[in-house]
């Protein structure tokens, strides 16, 4: 069994397949537990951002298991899976890994060296294990991930100017407004995302932020954080949106919802210039507000465009270094495990022959207890010191390059079932 991942990102398709492909909070259990109904797969996570849905499963054949996982995502999209295949990207077993420890590092992030994914695939992680999708495999790999990033935020530069997608949005809200200082910004959605957009004008100099939330409560914390931090600030029900409309130079909408939040209607009164940051996915805001006189839209899709041609100017050599020497660490690790069912097998068979021995020698003796225990002792004590130097040693010439083909030597060379480490490695999954 090995690691697949099948995802779509803003690297391999554009906002509007994105929209339907994404999957809302509230259904992220639903696809999980339709993903481990299928045949081939065993374990599966999934990571979903603003700009990326990646499914990442334990699969016992690839072919297959790429089939059961493509079908779930184009039975959740609405979308063709011929449509779907041409839009999806493939990683299986270690690249599989390599590209989890990139996009954990922020390296494959839309903007390059945000920390925010770090989060979400923490978030993925947790959500899957609650879910009891994740497994063995899964814990290992994304906590090996989650290190990964860690490493790469606390020794390299890449994140050090606290780009994300939201400081991007609002850096085009600034330069289009010229300057955000003492205006009104009205934020639709107080999830992490309304949060970072909240903390970002509050340092730009905001001069008022208004929550509207479809939760006045946890709107009203988000305001309270800022009026705290010394910016005014409120919280408002979705109810009365049009009227706050009216009022903002500068909307922030990131709700998750699965439905337009803000139409033409709601905007078409004002007057003066406005800028629109419509971070949803699927997006908040309907497409015929940009035509609307006054109103600049800043949505996904423009930030991937003007962010594809970026440089990152950053330090990514150094964090590519920290992913490819992780993944060299992960494999490593893979392959020192995979050999030990073969070596408890070596051990098993050792135990049985010993007590096959005693046996054999207590009909040909009468030996009382004490004596017949020191000759046990003694036995076994010869061959635990017989094996120690072999199974240690295949454990770490296994950890490296054709580690497998040490494994199999053992197993040839003591004849041990070649199914023993199969039935042993299942058993030792179970206890865990």
């Amino acid at each position: 069994m090995s690691v697949l991942a099948v995802g779509i990102s803003h690297r391999s398709a554009d906002v509007r397949v994105l929209e339907r492909a994404t999957v809302p909070a509230g259904e992220v259990n639903k696809v999980l537990d339709e993903l481990l109904r299928c045949e081939n797969v065993v374990e599966a996570a999934l990571v979903t951002t603003c700009n990326r849905v990646e499914v990442y499963t334990v699969v016992e054949a690839f072919h297959g298991g790429l089939a059961d996982v493509v079908g779930v995502l184009g039975r959740h999209s609405g979308l063709d899976v011929a449509e779907l295949y041409e839009h999806l990207y493939v990683h299986y077993a270690s690249a599989a890994a390599e590209h989890l420890f990139q996009v954990s590092a922020g390296l494959d992030s839309m903007v390059i060296g945000e920390s925010q994914i770090l989060g979400q695939v923490r978030t993925a992680y947790n959500t899957a294990s609650e879910a009891g999708t994740a497994g063995r495999a899964l814990h290992e790999l994304f906590q090996r991930a989650l290190r990964v990033g860690k490493r790469v935020h606390s020794e390299t530069g890449l994140d050090a100017a606290g780009g994300s997608v939201v400081s991007e949005a609002l850096a085009d809200a600034d330069a289009t407004l010229g300057g955000l200082t003492g205006r009104r910004a009205l934020i639709v959605g107080a999830g992490s995302m309304g949060g970072l957009a909240a903390a970002a004008l509050r340092r730009a100099g905001i001069g008022e932020i208004v929550v509207a939330n479809r939760t006045e409560q946890t709107g009203a914390r988000l305001a309270e954080l800022q009026v705290q931090q010394g910016t005014p600030a409120r919280a408002v029900g979705l109810a009365d949106l049009e009227a706050h409309l009216a009022q903002a130079d500068i909307v922030v909408s990131c709700t998750g919802s699965s439905g337009i939040v803000v139409d033409a209607t709601m905007v078409a009164g004002r007057t003066g210039p406005l800028v629109v940051c419509d971070l949803g996915l699927p997006r908040d805001v309907a497409p015929d507000v940009a035509d609307l006189p006054g109103v600049t839209i800043v949505d996904l899709e423009s930030l991937q465009r003007r962010l594809a041609a970026a440089p990152s100017g950053l330090d990514t050599a150094r964090a590519a270094g920290i992913v490819a020497e992780e993944v060299r660490g992960h494999l490593a690790t893979q392959r020192s495990a995979e050999v030990t069912p073969t070596v408890t097998a070596l051990r098993r068979r050792a135990a049985e022959v010993v007590d096959a021995e005693l046996l054999r020698l207590d009909s040909r003796l009468d030996l009382d207890g004490p004596v017949r225990a020191e000759v046990a002792q003694t036995v076994r004590r010869v061959v635990d010191k017989l094996l120690h130097t072999p199974t240690v040693r295949v454990k770490e010439l296994a950890s490296g390059p054709g580690g497998a083909e040490y494994a199999e030597a053992l197993r040839e060379l003591f004849q041990l079932d070649p199914g023993a480490p199969r039935v042993i490695a299942a058993m030792d999954g179970d206890q865990q």
